[in-house]
């Protein structure tokens, strides 16, 4: 396994600069964020360390790309954009879905053939009738990837953190059994998963045997934590908005058992891309926490990944 982190948490510097950091830290690869040009929508997104097409207009800046990564000694795991493909806006839809194909074009040029996203979520709709828009929005993307000899990995995360994310969140591959209906749906060797364990800690589902039940699906990592505050969920519950009762934290500073989740990766032989993805506000304020946390993130995750 290689290890890495997700580049947002640069988010004020540039692609060059970002790299320098990865090499000087001792990381192996970066999931490197790839929003459009122009202005975040939410917290960790609208980052933007590769501009995606003009990697498919500038030969010479994609090579640049390239060899930068070369000289740095570190790897792109992938092409990171999280948008909501299937949002009830269809303007804000047709926008999502474009810049992913984008990147899935930009992906296979550069040679990285991989892309971490999420599959969306009408979040008005139920999940049987979101399944069904599934059919509509996905064949088309999941195509072009297949063409494109790029494989999809998407991201678990509900986003559904508070008030504009109500009631049912903006992504809709959310736990093992709508896992299971969707890859039913779009039956694609190139449809697969971002792991990430700690949005199961809070929807309080087994994080472990997953692992092995879609251990071919599993084509990248994430290491992030989440601490679940007793006291607060005891006066929320689980309906209230899910910060009321967590909060990210870096790995090792959560309820995350990284022994038994990197163990159980051993175990079904995974070796591809593992990455570090901070939104622990604790380190939040300044470069030097940011970098903080970052190192403090390799030096625990080095017990189990070399």
């Amino acid at each position: 396994m290689k290890l890495g982190f997700v580049s947002a948490i640069l988010d004020q510097s540039s692609y060059e600069e970002m790299m320098d950091v990865a090499a000087e830290l001792g990381f192996q690869c970066v999931e490197v964020a790839c929003w459009p040009q122009g202005k975040a929508e939410r917290r960790y997104a609208g980052v933007s360390h590769i501009d995606a097409e003009r990697v498919l207009e500038d030969a010479v800046y994609a090579q640049h790309i390239l060899d930068y990564a070369a000289e740095k000694g570190v790897a792109i795991s992938s092409l990171a954009y999280y948008p909501n493909t299937m949002d009830g806006d269809l303007d804000k839809r047709a926008a999502a879905v474009e810049h992913l194909k984008v990147l899935i074009q930009a992906s296979a040029k550069l040679g990285v053939n991989m892309v971490t996203t999420f599959i969306g979520r009408d979040q008005t709709k139920t999940v049987e009738e979101n399944l069904e828009l599934v059919q509509q929005v996905w064949p088309p993307i999941v195509a072009l990837a297949e063409q494109c000899g790029v494989k999809i990995a998407i991201e678990n995360c509900p986003m559904l953190f508070g008030p504009d994310q109500w009631p049912g969140g903006q992504n809709l591959m959310t736990t093992p059994a709508i896992w299971k209906k969707v890859f039913d749906l779009l039956p694609s060797k190139n449809l697969g998963l971002n792991y990430d364990p700690s949005h199961f800690v809070w929807q309080m589902i087994d994080y472990i045997q997953p692992i092995y039940t879609f251990r071919d699906k599993i084509f990248h990592v994430h290491y992030k934590d989440i601490k679940l505050y007793r006291d607060r969920l005891d006066q929320v519950g689980i309906m209230a908005y899910p910060l009321e009762f967590m909060s990210p934290k870096l790995p090792g500073l959560g309820d995350v058992d990284w022994g038994r989740y990197v163990s159980a990766l051993t175990d079904i032989g995974y070796d591809g891309p593992t990455c570090i993805e901070v939104e622990d506000k604790a380190f939040e304020g300044s470069r030097e926490k940011v970098l903080n946390s970052l190192r403090l993130s390799r030096r625990y995750m080095q017990q189990f990944v070399i």
